[in-house]
């Protein structure tokens, strides 16, 4: 899965962020697994898994944040 640089993820909508969230989570799950059975070759995805789930989590909080202004 190639990474995405956040000013990509704020072109995507809620739907497709929630998306990526789950495969991004389900992906890290997996690496995790693989490195513990010491199967995994690229320890450093595990950083990218990371850093990819913490940028949808910013993005989504930062929408959140903007419509409960805007609501306000």
């Amino acid at each position: 899965m190639i990474s995405l640089r956040a000013r990509d993820l704020r072109d995507l909508t809620d739907d497709e962020l929630d998306h990526r969230l789950a495969d991004t989570r389900q992906e890290l799950f997996n690496l995790r697994f693989q490195a513990a059975t010491g199967a995994l070759e690229n320890t450093a995805r595990l950083q990218l898994a990371r850093r990819e789930i913490a940028r949808i989590l910013t993005t989504q909080h930062q929408r959140n944040s903007n419509k409960q202004k805007v609501e306000s």
